[in-house]
């Protein structure tokens, strides 16, 4: 295998924007070659909000990551999050012509397909569609159909849907900046691979990404992923609340947040007080440290309970659902003191801090291994697998369920050339299109 194959990461955030440049070693950890960083100043919960100011981010990370590095930088994989992506269940059965052959891969894809022919509602695009279990004839609980006879095939689908324009928005800052999409992957689904591990995806996970603007979920369970969501409120509205509560500048209350910040109110004394200098000479604030403990506890609770909400509507107090490995945090925002206890507190399941250093090479630098790194390791190591699976490598089962013909109606001599993109996902595809479309927009 040759060692030279280089990826980059792109984290497109409500806070910040982070290219991460790397390549894999000879131990198959990845070597993180160079890392840019800007701040984020045209997007607004996880959506592109101001197109000409995302384009500056983006080149300015790209270009420190460029420097740092040495290496050019063309493409890039996109992680996608925001307000606008929402999750659904979906069972879906086709009935086959012929039950005396074996169930295959094309069966498979013409069950996916129809998913993807589901009715959306306006504005909207199905961007994942995850098969759960199968179902042949009336025997459930089948992990993999392939191989299997029967006469009719069944399955329960995981369906990620999000706004078309927010994905081309982003697929435009990136294209504007000067660099290729290599691919767009859902955020939550980055930073869970590079925080879990398998063990805890078989025994039952629920990721808890909180960033600055949004605040990304998504629960694994014997191995497959069940559920995502993303929740629009992340540290920011934490940094807000304290700004208007204190009367302060948005800086100063970000700070305030980081260096004293606790979100269990209990342990500060009533005596413990930080002084804010004033504006311009006007009179410093005294704060103490139990009302900021009390603002951010507050606003806290909201996020993990809004979260709570979403596991449980997942299932996980059914016997079938429960979640062995508990709850791990990750994200910039998973870094305020006592967040952990709050969680555990809250929902009564074990947490932990995730952090992006089980892929790491050992030499890596302290502050890469930061939970705010998650996703931007999570999208590096995306991109890397993606070339290391390379053409000539069999996709694995979950892509070629994943894979599917394009929902349009095509005729058979498209059909005829589709069926050689075997094992594309659909993301792929939906990445072509996206590519195609801005080409033609300019």
């Amino acid at each position: 295998m040759e060692n030279n194959k280089l990826a980059v990461g792109l984290d497109i955030g409500t806070t910040k924007i982070v290219a991460m440049i790397g390549r894999k070693n000879e131990y198959d950890k990845i070597e993180v070659l160079g890392i840019g960083k800007a701040k984020s100043l045209g997007v607004k919960r996880g959506v592109v909000s101001n197109i000409t100011q995302t384009i500056q981010s983006i080149q300015q990370a790209v270009e420190e990551a460029e420097s740092v590095s040495g290496q050019k930088i063309e493409e890039v994989v996109v992680g996608i999050a925001g307000q606008h992506i929402r999750s659904l269940y979906h069972s879906d059965y086709i009935t086959r012509t012929n039950a005396d052959e074996v169930i295959d891969e094309n069966d498979i894809d013409n069950l996916v397909n129809q998913v993807h022919k589901l009715v959306m509602l306006p504005g909207e695009e199905i961007i994942h569609v995850l098969p759960q279990e199968f179902k042949v004839d009336s025997q459930a609980d089948i992990k993999e159909p392939i191989g299997m006879y029967g006469g009719r095939l069944e399955a329960n689908f995981h369906v990620v849907v999000g706004q078309v324009s927010s994905i081309r928005n982003i697929g435009r800052c990136v294209k504007s900046a000067g660099l290729d999409l290599a691919d767009i992957t859902l955020e939550p689904l980055a930073s869970a691979s590079a925080v879990l591990s398998q063990e805890e995806k078989e025994a039952g996970v629920a990721l808890i990404d909180i960033g600055g603007g949004t605040t990304d979920l998504a629960i694994f369970k014997d191995g497959i992923i069940r559920h995502t969501a993303v929740i629009p409120f992340g540290g920011n509205v934490i940094t807000n609340d304290i700004k208007e509560g204190c009367s302060i500048i948005e800086k100063q209350a970000e700070l305030l947040k980081i260096k004293f910040g606790s979100a269990w109110p209990g342990e500060n004394k009533e005596t413990e007080i930080v002084s804010i200098p004033g504006l311009r000479g006007r009179e410093p604030k005294e704060i103490t440290l139990k009302n900021l403990s009390y603002m951010i506890h507050v606003r806290v609770q909201e996020i993990i309970e809004h979260v709570y909400l979403e596991i449980k509507n997942y299932g996980h107090e059914t016997q079938k659902g429960k979640l062995i490995a508990g709850i791990v945090l990750t994200g910039g925002g998973s870094q305020l003191k006592h967040l952990r206890q709050l969680v555990e507190y809250i929902t009564g399941m074990d947490a932990r801090i995730g952090y992006p250093n089980e892929h790491l090479a050992g030499d890596s630098e302290d502050a890469l291994s930061s939970p705010s790194y998650a996703t931007a390791v999570g999208l590096l190591m995306e991109g890397l697998s993606k070339q290391s699976k390379g053409e000539e490598v069999v996709p694995t089962v979950e892509e070629e369920v994943s894979s599917t013909i394009e929902t349009s109606v095509e005729t058979p001599e498209v059909v005829q050339e589709k069926s050689k993109d075997k094992g594309k996902s659909f993301f792929e595809k939906f990445t072509a299109r996206l590519k195609d479309f801005l080409d033609n927009a300019e």
